[in-house]
């Protein structure tokens, strides 16, 4: 007999569109909050849209966070016991979604998610990214209660954040199949349809990558239902597998060996094409993410992410080294093997 229970935890509401942002104070309504809201927000957004958040809730209090990191998450807690709020309104991009996320999941209270750009899936995931030094932790947390994307406000952003966020969907195409792989070899526990969900999402973007073009509001919906997706694929499978494989670990390696030059999303994409390449050779479908990253202004280099080819290798030859997670770096590969894989695939010059 089948008795295993699990616990899938997803937004109850998730409102996209035109000028949704001003809908924000009935979304919270829906939800039955009570209490005084706390509004996490980061200086830009904060400018943006700051306002027009406050004038939607009684009394609301703002906290202004200027980076990402465990002493940030701290320093919001402190303000929350001083406020004592009945629940924390995320607004802008990773920063400060991430840290409302792992603070909301601390103080025991909910979180609502405002994103202001599209540039990772951590807008509606159970999981918050914050580096510490010159490592990213991937942590786990409750998602948002809701998620209100104003596809005005995302159409506006700097395209680099958008085409990131791109490109950071488009990965995981490789990441399931690191997925399969780990089930297949050290029967990891896999679910079907986590992994059918994201696939098809990476597929969504590949295949329409010449839509999506920088102002265009339509382009915007696009991007944020695919992120929406891929957190969802996430929530569904209780852990990141559905969209972090190999490529995730290649990036977080580059956040040490040459860290600040490029945005996660737009490393994991280069580094997909490596692994592409890894699981399915020459005739795998690498290409086709090389391409649709190049369609959507994201890179498809080393040398586009700002990197040198040496510290792309030196990534390369390490990432397997970061968690223990199976992938099809499993074991590592040496610095000739890296080479010819970077070369074939364009990733290096010659």
């Amino acid at each position: 007999m089948f008795e295993k229970t699990t616990w899938i935890k997803l937004p109850r509401n998730v409102l996209v569109g035109h000028d949704v942002l001003d809908d924000l104070g009935e979304a919270v309504g829906d939800l039955y909050l009570t209490g005084r809201p706390l509004i996490v927000t980061s200086p830009t957004p904060n400018e943006i849209a700051g306002d027009r958040v406050r004038a939607q809730f009684d009394d609301p209090a703002t906290a202004v966070v200027e980076e990402a990191s465990f002493a940030a998450v701290e320093e919001l807690k402190e303000t929350a016991e001083a406020v004592d709020p009945g629940y924390l309104i995320a607004l802008g991009g990773g920063k400060p979604i991430d840290i409302a996320k792992m603070a909301a999941d601390h103080l025991d209270v909910g979180f609502v998610s405002v994103p202001t750009v599209a540039s990772h899936d951590g807008i509606v995931s159970g999981r918050s990214s914050i580096p510490e030094g010159d490592t990213r932790h991937s942590v786990a947390a409750d998602p948002p209660l809701a998620v209100v994307a104003d596809t005005t406000l995302i159409a506006d952003a700097p395209w680099r954040l958008t085409t990131a966020g791109c490109a950071d969907i488009i990965s995981n195409y490789t990441a399931v199949k690191d997925w399969r792989l780990a089930r297949r070899l050290r029967n990891v526990e896999y679910s079907e349809y986590a992994g059918a969900l994201s696939e098809m999402t990476a597929e969504l973007l590949v295949e329409n990558a010449d839509m999506i073009r920088p102002g265009l509001e339509e382009s915007a919906w696009v991007v944020v239902k695919a992120l929406v997706s891929s957190g969802v694929a996430m929530s569904i499978a209780g852990s990141s597998r559905p969209a972090s494989g190999a490529e995730h670990l290649i990036s977080h390696q580059l956040d040490r060996i040459a860290p600040g030059k490029a945005l996660h999303g737009h490393q994991v994409g280069v580094a997909s094409i490596l692994t592409e390449y890894l699981h399915s050779g020459e005739n795998g479908r690498w290409d086709a993410i090389r391409d649709a990253l190049a369609e959507l202004d994201a890179p498809t280099t080393a040398a586009g992410l700002g990197v040198d080819d040496a510290e792309l290798i030196a990534a390369l030859t390490s990432a397997h080294e970061i968690r223990d997670r199976y992938t099809i770096l499993q074991g590592g590969i040496n610095e000739e093997a890296a080479i010819e894989v970077a070369t074939a695939t364009g990733v290096i010059d010659d």
